[in-house]
């Protein structure tokens, strides 16, 4: 099986697996050749099971999908709610492929003073199945947040996903359009910056018109790792695959491949399994500017490049930098970097001002030709301390009141329009377009 340049394995395993497909359809192939996908289409869902909210007085039931780091803080962090009397909330289940992080989930609960016993999964679809449960949190790997997203909506849970929502555009959009099929649940994609009151300011002054057209933004996320970006995600000897830990059930449709320690707790490195700096640390800063920007419609050019300058064991990229049109002729340069914190400021530049947005507050500044005529402002802005606590409990209180909160499924889908597009422009060496009449992309 050759490779084409730009093609991961697992994509020439897929192209491989497609043309042999088409190849036994036509009975070309003899009967003992034999294939498996690594990768199905996902499809979207119709209308599913009905979400049943918590009656005024009725605790708030959950359950966590994905219990390593990021899955045990955000358990820490819930229970904290329902012991500062914040929100009348509990979870009542976890479930990890690791028996060892699932033990030490609900050891976490515990001591962080939840009374309420919490039962331990290995299979996500028994979380969903119970109907006990009002919402849950998926934390898991990247590649498994659209299936576990499409399957939560059609259970009737209300669905907060980690970022990035997937780890590919088409199922983005297969969660997108289960989502808006089922406009009774509440979903919420966690991109912490969203919460900061500051892009909503930018909003509402774009859309006054207090800067002309909006031309020209820019945004990075950068940080400097001597280590190797995630590498202090430490291994732990006691994982055994086939004894605590379900390796193959981890891998999904990107199995089967032999047990790989450092993919498995590393797997942003990897691009089998994520975008790297583009889906883990930009959607961070995208996804706020483009809330701001909504009025410019959706990403329709992405060209993109990457090196490997200093990680160079790293299989993603440790240097990135994007160029983004949008449909309302309007350009967003972002960079990334593991291997230099210095970053880009926060600016939306406009015909007539710009709006700096490096600080906790909202500043427009006229350009030079227009200072006569746009007056200078500064949006105060409250300090709202931890802005991923500040996601959690918008999905909290959405629970109750129904109120969908801002970080919704299509400012996630456009972000994966640009996360997806920029890492095919890296690896392929060329432009993507995407259409959003018909939600399609194609090559330049």
């Amino acid at each position: 099986m050759s490779r084409t340049p730009g093609q991961s394995p697992s994509e020439a395993r897929r192209h491989f697996l497609r043309q042999s497909a088409m190849l036994a359809g036509a009975g070309i192939l003899g009967a003992g050749a034999h294939a498996q996908s690594t990768r199905s289409t996902p499809k979207a869902l119709g209308l599913g099971a009905s979400p049943t909210p918590p009656e005024a007085n009725e605790t708030i039931r959950l359950g966590v999908i994905g219990v390593g780091g990021m899955g045990r803080g955000h358990c820490r962090s819930i229970v904290r709610f329902a012991k500062d009397g914040i929100q009348d909330v509990e979870i009542v289940a976890v479930c990890d492929v690791n028996d060892l992080h699932a033990e030490q989930a609900v050891k976490d609960i515990a001591g962080a003073g939840q009374a309420t016993p919490v039962d331990s999964y290995r299979d996500y679809r028994k979380v969903l199945e119970r109907d006990d449960i009002h919402g849950v949190l998926i934390a898991t790997p990247e590649h498994w947040h659209g299936k576990m997203a499409i399957d939560a909506v059609h259970a009737g849970k209300d669905v907060y996903c980690e970022k990035p929502m997937t780890l590919h555009l088409d199922e983005a959009l297969a969660v997108r359009e289960t989502v808006h099929n089922n406009p009774e649940v509440i979903f919420v994609v966690g991109t912490q910056k969203m919460m900061l009151p500051k892009y909503r300011e930018a909003k509402k002054l774009i859309e006054a018109g207090a800067i002309g057209k909006p031309t020209f933004s820019q945004t990075s996320y950068c940080r400097n790792s001597p280590d190797g970006e995630w590498n202090y995600y430490g291994l732990d000897d006691a994982w055994e695959p086939g004894v605590n830990l379900d390796w193959d059930a981890w891998l999904g449709e990107y199995g089967p491949r032999e047990w790989d320690p450092k993919v498995y707790i590393r797997w942003r490195r990897y691009r089998d399994f994520s975008t790297g700096i583009l889906g883990d640390l930009l959607v961070h800063e995208m996804t706020p500017l483009i809330l701001a920007l909504d009025s410019v419609g959706w990403p329709t050019h992405v060209v993109a490049t990457g090196g490997h300058y200093i990680d160079k064991e790293m299989e993603n990229h440790d240097q990135v930098n994007l160029t983004i049109q949008f449909e309302g002729e309007h350009t967003m340069i972002v960079a990334g970097s593991t291997c230099n914190e210095v970053g880009l400021e926060n600016l939306i530049r406009g015909h007539e001002g710009n709006i700096y947005l490096n600080s906790r507050h909202c500043e427009l500044r006229p350009t030079r030709p227009f200072v006569d005529l746009v007056d200078p402002m500064r949006v105060e802005c409250p300090d709202i301390g931890n802005d991923q606590d500040e996601i959690r409990k918008a999905w909290l209180n959405a629970i109750r009141s129904r109120v969908q909160p801002d970080s919704t499924v299509d400012f996630a889908t456009k972000v994966m329009v640009t996360v997806d597009l920029a890492s095919r422009s890296i690896w392929n060496k060329c432009a993507y377009s995407f259409d959003p009449a018909t939600m399609t992309a194609s090559r330049v």
